[in-house]
């Protein structure tokens, strides 16, 4: 076994070192009004330079710099504070005094009191596998890479990485060396190397990127895969001081997205119906309630890896955990807090659902999987046939998601749309501000 997992790490080590330009790669992290982190990772270690300046100030050079050491895989994560709101800023990166590259990065603006909240274009999406020597057999799971490309072309202000976003296998769910190896191998994909670039990124995990298929809070490697995690992704935070997790929020405009954690506090899927058996756990939905509660956003978006309302899931979803399912919907129906949105992944296609409730505004979630795994192309009846999905928007391909809200702060407008790997719009729903309250 230790012979395998070596020759697995060799293998994944070389496609990186290979694909990535003079051993580097980059990513963008999430970017505020004044600060941007700077995801970087080198085949060596490595002394990391970053340069950047105004686009239209060339002199006014700041500089932050970090060593790249293999105790961390060789990842660095610069923070670039201290900028101006709504600025375009260049930056190249010196890796031991030389170049090795340059790029380009914008902050959010600063409406808040000064003028109307400015467009949001937020793209998701979920599962991408990617075929190599430790592959399932037989034929091919992963395909169509050049979604990569068409979600960068289509020029978000942020991915959402809605889980399954690398596919852990079996010889690395014991090691941390083995989840960062499979991390290694996504960032340095020549397909997905304009995207990481092309604007910033956030990401919750699903089970695949978590541990075993189905795993839970039982998973025993599960502080392995939360420490490569944060190593790969840079969100601003990581669950509450102590907790544990990887839930957290962040703000586009007027949007605040709530990232939520659907493994690391979960019970079994097949642990006994009681009162206790949770999905989310109960310090992380007091947490959301809390959180909700508190925003004032014109949308509250809430998203996970997995399922929240669909009824005719018949696999990994919120309803098997009934009991904390009723009381999440109670407490909204009660509450009846406005804007409120659903994002998930997970299940191999993709669709906009609406869960009708007595005296408010229905609940819409939107469904985004596969970005590269295979598709479920042929769901049962009951998947096709559920009320609550809206007619037109089941997608059994390859897609992408976008949520894009426009218009005057009094008149905003949530516009969804669906994108099949080739950049080719499947369906698009508009939702008026004034529909969800």
């Amino acid at each position: 076994m230790r012979r395998a997992i070596l020759a697995l790490l060799a293998c994944l080590a070389a496609s990186a070192a290979s694909a990535a330009a003079g051993g580097l790669a980059v990513m963008h992290g999430f970017a505020d009004q004044s600060g941007m982190t700077l995801w970087a990772q080198t085949g060596r270690a490595a002394r990391i330079v970053v340069e950047f300046h105004p686009e239209t100030d060339p002199k006014a050079v700041q500089k932050v710099e970090a060593t790249a050491r293999a105790d961390d895989d060789f990842v660095t994560q610069l923070r670039l504070a201290g900028l101006a709101p709504g600025t375009r800023y260049a930056y190249r990166i010196l890796v031991d005094g030389r170049r090795e590259r340059t790029g380009a990065f914008a902050t959010q603006k600063l409406w808040q009191f000064r003028e109307e909240p400015p467009d949001v274009a937020l793209a998701f999406g979920s599962c991408a596998y990617l075929n190599d020597d430790y592959s399932r057999p037989g034929q091919p799971w992963g395909g169509d890479y050049g979604v990569f490309d068409a979600i960068a072309a289509a020029r978000p202000d942020a991915m959402l990485w809605l889980g399954d976003n690398v596919y852990f296998r079996e010889p690395e769910w014991t090691s941390l060396e083995g989840m960062s190896a499979r991390y290694r191998a996504y960032r340095a994909l020549p397909a997905a190397a304009r995207l990481w670039t092309a604007t910033s990124h956030l990401a919750v995990w699903d089970d695949h990127d978590y541990g075993p298929n189905d795993s839970d809070a039982s998973f025993v490697g599960k502080g392995n895969a939360e420490r490569a995690f944060r190593r790969y992704w840079p969100n601003p935070t990581f669950g509450l001081p102590g907790s544990g997790g990887i839930f957290g929020m962040v703000t586009l405009a007027d949007v605040d997205l709530f990232l939520l954690d659907n493994r690391y506090f979960r019970h079994p899927n097949r642990y006994p119906e009681t009162p206790a058996k949770a999905m989310f756990g109960p310090l992380q939905l007091e947490w959301l309630r809390q959180a909700l509660v508190s925003s004032r956003a014109t949308f509250k978006v809430v998203a996970a890896g997995g399922q929240f309302w669909n009824r005719a899931n018949r696999f990994e979803a919120f309803h098997n955990f009934p009991a904390e399912q009723k009381a999440l919907a109670d407490w909204l129906l009660e509450q009846k807090i406005p804007g409120v949105l659903f994002l998930s992944g997970d299940r191999h296609l993709g669709g906009l659902w609406r869960i009708e409730r007595p005296g408010t505004y229905p609940l819409h979630e939107f469904t985004s999987s596969p970005l590269t795994a295979r598709a479920f192309a042929n769901p049962p009846a009951e998947e096709r046939d559920n009320p609550d999905l809206v007619p037109g928007t089941l997608v059994t391909q390859r897609n992408f998601g976008m949520v894009r809200v426009t218009g005057p702060r009094k008149e905003r407008v949530l516009t969804l749309e669906s994108y099949a790997s080739d950049g080719s719009l499947i369906w698009q729903r508009r939702i008026a501000a004034s529909e969800l309250r």
